[in-house]
């Protein structure tokens, strides 16, 4: 691979090792709580990262490699991504760590494959501008998703939460937030990101993942805690977003809601997966800044 392939790829796997070790993350799995979960924790997690990170370059390399239509490269991403998501649940003895990252790390390094073959002078670190239109690729690569997976429900005995949720609420999940080329991405984390980008980074995941959950329509939540238990959170998390608390005030703060969401078996594993691909995309635009205030 190229030095920018070969950069590319370890930003991805870069994403996954920020988002878990990130600390206090409320109801999640972090370095010091389990938080909702009784059947992992961090060693789950680094397992999880461990077996996904080989295919990460098939991803890339399948975007920036393909000469057909887009509909055939999802075809053959969605592939490669099921023979990761098996080596996954080997890995953590069936258990489901990073289903939900691991399509849309499929999906996202095959767009920015594709986008690198098409734009052969691109170096890092990428624009705006670049993001915006990997993300678009993103979209066009699986626009097609939410007919094509749900058009035939109706007719099957044995329907997944997610595929409940459809039939039920209207609700398209990763499928939809993919196909519209990622706006919880584009329209709120990323330039919230942008926005805090000379803060320290630490501090400033810790509060792009309140500001995530305090927007979106998680389906960890809600599987966990309905409508109610997801309105609850978000309702919570604005608050704490919008005080502006400082770096002492807001750990306490995520210290006791970690143990407030754990009691209440809430997590939001939708959050944790959108975080880790912002930080993605943070670091390919060369983002965030250590405690010394340099770039790293």
């Amino acid at each position: 691979m190229t030095d920018l392939a070969s950069s590319i790829v370890h930003y991805a796997e870069e994403a996954l090792w920020q988002e878990v070790s990130l600390t206090p993350k409320p109801g999640l799995v972090d370095q010091k709580t389990n938080g909702a979960h009784d059947d992992m924790d961090f060693s789950t997690f680094e397992k999880s990262i461990d077996s996904l990170a080989p295919f990460f370059q098939e991803y890339y390399q399948l975007g920036y490699q393909h000469t057909g239509d887009l509909i055939s490269l999802f075809d053959q991403l969605r592939q490669a991504g099921s023979r990761a998501e098996k080596a996954m649940l080997t890995a953590t003895n069936g258990i489901n760590t990073h289903k939900g990252a691991n399509f849309s790390f499929a999906v996202l390094l095959g767009a920015t494959g594709k986008y690198v073959q098409q734009n052969k002078q691109l170096t890092l670190p990428f624009s705006p501008q670049d993001t915006q239109a990997i993300l678009q690729l993103a979209g066009d690569l699986t626009k097609h998703l939410v007919q094509q997976d749900f058009d035939r429900l109706h007719e099957k005995k044995q329907l997944t939460y997610g595929e409940r949720l459809y039939l039920e609420k209207g609700i398209t999940g990763i499928r939809g937030e993919a196909a519209e080329g990622y706006p919880s991405l584009a329209d709120h984390l990323l330039p919230f990101l942008r926005a805090g980008k000379e803060e320290e980074t630490h501090l400033l995941l810790l509060r792009s993942l309140v500001y995530l959950m305090s927007e979106i329509e998680d389906n960890n939540l809600l599987h966990r805690g309905g409508f109610e238990g997801l309105l609850l959170v978000q309702e919570e998390c604005k608050k704490i977003h919008q005080a502006n608390l400082s770096e002492e005030d807001l750990l306490n703060e995520l210290i006791s809601y970690d143990i407030l969401l754990t009691k209440r078996h809430l997590s939001p594993g939708g959050a944790a997966d959108l975080l880790a691909l912002g930080i993605y995309f943070a670091l390919l635009e060369g983002l965030f800044h250590s405690p010394s205030g340099k770039k790293v």
